[in-house]
């Protein structure tokens, strides 16, 4: 027997050297260590030896197994190496420039983003922007948004635990809690709040809401909203600035409406409608695209603007709706995915 189980371990390297594939391997242990290998049936041998000679036998046989099975193990990891080696193709020298070194390009949602801060530019308004952790009195209070409202509420807003301290978002009130930033009209207070009118200014920026995600909502968004306060200005002023904008996107045939509407910030309130039919993908005659109104009294109050003085209107829109909208895209979750099949078509 021991003649035997040299012979086996002194042909086993050679054969499982030869071997390329999982499938080789697989019958050449079935061969060795299957039920019926030729290493099984010596096992079984063992009751046939002398019992005197037994103790040293199983010994030899466990070592010889031992030997086996780490040559098994090394023949194994060599051909899963081998296989993702094939998998990863020829060695790459990471020190090289890459093969692919096109031009790259912005998001879609970058420059549809662009776009509108050039075309709200040329009308006098100016970019700010505002932290997107925010309190209670910039996302709502200051807003003229009630307690009760259903904004506020922890099935529509994101808000931080009690504990969370921000050491570059300040409270305003004592005890507020601290939330993600629900639309970029806290960025308008935040404008107010550095000075006194004239101000025109629009407020792009990332948004969230505890939206389900799916083929036109998303959890986190991008809107662009836009604050004018000054003396003597109407509801015609903001019709005729979202015409202007509208048709310097989207087209000189695009038209857009007003339909009442309640924000708590703003009096009277509007939903605005646009059409474009000769926009990719838009088979309606009106879509819904924002939202606007005369700013209430009661923000002006908020932030010290005196109402009998000043007026003003504000709007707001998701940049996705408006990306969609030019690009011709019908599922906003194209956006978050960074397929690079997907963003090059913008370059």
């Amino acid at each position: 027997m021991q003649d035997t189980l040299n012979a086996l371990l002194a042909k086993a390297p050679a054969e499982l050297a030869a071997l390329k594939s999982r499938a080789e391997f697989e019958a050449a242990k079935a061969r060795y260590v299957g039920p019926h290998g030729e290493f099984t049936a010596l096992m079984k041998q063992l009751g046939t030896v002398p019992k005197d000679q037994r103790p040293a036998m199983g010994k030899l046989i466990n070592e010889s197994k031992a030997q086996l099975q780490a040559q098994l193990d090394a023949t194994l990891a060599r051909i899963a190496d081998a296989e993702i080696a094939a998998q990863l193709g020829p060695a790459v020298d990471p020190t090289l420039p890459s093969p692919d070194a096109g031009p790259g390009t912005y998001h879609p949602l970058t420059q549809v983003r662009e776009e509108m801060s050039r075309i709200m530019r040329k009308a006098g308004f100016s970019v700010a922007e505002g932290p997107e952790v925010e309190t209670e009195y910039f996302c709502f209070d200051a807003l003229n948004t009630p307690a009760d409202h259903p904004a506020r509420d922890a099935q529509d807003t994101f808000y931080f635990p009690d504990t969370a301290r921000f050491g570059n978002v300040a409270r305003k009130i004592e005890g507020e809690k601290y939330l993600l930033r629900t639309h970029t009209s806290s960025v308008q207070i935040r404008s107010m709040l550095k000075g006194p009118p004239p101000i025109r200014v629009i407020s792009p920026g990332r948004v969230y809401r505890r939206d389900t995600t799916d083929a036109t909502h998303s959890a986190n968004f991008h809107q662009l909203e836009a604050l004018y306060v000054d003396k003597n200005v109407t509801v015609r002023d903001l019709k005729a600035m979202l015409d202007y904008i509208f048709a310097s996107l989207l087209g000189k045939d695009t038209k857009t409406r007003f339909r009442p509407h309640y924000f708590s910030y703003t009096e009277p309130s509007f939903e605005v409608d646009l059409s474009a039919k000769h926009l990719p993908k838009v088979n309606k005659e009106w879509i819904e695209i924002g939202g606007c109104g005369m700013v209430d009294p009661a923000v002006f109050e908020a932030v010290g603007y005196d109402p009998n003085v000043w007026t003003g209107y504000a709007f707001g829109m998701g940049l996705e709706r408006l990306a969609m909208l030019v690009y011709g895209i019908d599922d906003i979750r194209y956006f978050y995915q960074n397929d690079v099949r997907f963003l090059k078509q913008f370059g």
